[in-house]
């Protein structure tokens, strides 16, 4: 299907691209990597009257070191995440689950910035964010800035904190150096859409879990963190007796939804067994 005509601009710096959605106010859509927005357009879910580009926003693409922290423009793509040194040194766990987005081709266009907005609860992005802690720096009218921290990001179903007229600009992620880190996703076929995925960052010393983030992807109508895995990973060695009864609380405090590829209970059991072999890999280095 043909998309409804719609005006194109193609800013080319932040407060060019703002100035366009203030002029087009709710009859505007932004255009990251595409990768979500075009079929959405294509199908003619959406007619929105003007499309703003922000690929031709260079400082959007950067990934630099902040000395405590590592921070993503929001327009780097998947494929830039995967093949930075940066992210995989001191934020292993998004290198890790970014690079199980979709394939090459997407990866190679969609965004990180663009998958964490758009928030589909069964996109990857969001659970690695979650258990990274991960700020979030929204630019709005007039050049106003706030940071919001990862826990508040997430609204609802495909519903974040950035508002109208609003941009998601930067993620900033403190260093986990040296964290083991795995992603753990279950699909009935190669580059679906995750019907459960867990996101597993640890720190390991003599053999004892010293810290643990656990993110988890499709259990909820947002990623959702495993607090009661991390909490009693803590002080426990890192062996599968102690990390199978650790993760036996992963679905605790979940709503996960019923389909065509299972129904809540099936994905509450998915989440515990995906934990423990999320947590015991990353564990392993």
């Amino acid at each position: 299907m043909i998309p409804a005509q719609f005006d194109y601009v193609a800013p080319e710096s932040v407060e060019d691209a703002l100035a366009a959605l203030a002029a087009a106010g709710d009859e505007a859509k932004v255009l990251a990597g595409g990768q979500s927005l075009l079929p959405v357009l294509r199908m003619r879910l959406n007619a929105p009257e003007v499309v703003v580009d922000l690929g031709r926003i260079p400082e959007l693409r950067e990934i630099s070191d902040d000395g405590e922290a590592i921070v993503i423009g929001s327009m780097a793509t998947h494929s830039a995440v995967v093949a930075s040194d940066l992210v995989r040194e001191h934020a292993a766990l998004l290198a890790r689950t970014v690079a199980e987005v979709a394939d090459p081709q997407v990866r190679h266009r969609g965004t990180v910035g663009g998958a964490l907005v758009h928030a589909d609860p069964a996109g990857d992005v969001g659970a690695a964010a979650l258990a990274l802690d991960a700020e979030f720096t929204i630019v709005g009218p007039g050049g106003s800035t706030r940071t919001v921290a990862g826990a508040d990001f997430f609204v609802d179903l495909f519903e974040t904190a950035v508002g109208e007229g609003e941009l998601l600009t930067r993620i900033r992620i403190p260093k986990h150096t040296g964290w083991g880190a795995h992603y753990e996703k279950f699909v009935r076929v190669a580059h679906q859409w995750s019907i459960v995925a867990v996101a597993a960052t640890v720190r390991v010393e003599g053999g004892t879990i010293a810290e643990a983030r656990v993110g988890l992807t499709n259990m909820g109508s947002t990623p959702l963190r495993a607090r009661s895995v991390e909490e009693a990973l803590v002080g426990r060695p890192a062996t599968e007796d102690a990390v199978r009864a650790a993760a036996a609380s992963a679905a605790d405090g979940t709503n996960p939804p019923s389909d065509l590829n299972g129904d809540s209970d099936y994905r509450k059991h998915l989440a515990t067994v995906l934990t423990r072999r999320a947590v015991l890999a990353a564990a392993q280095g």
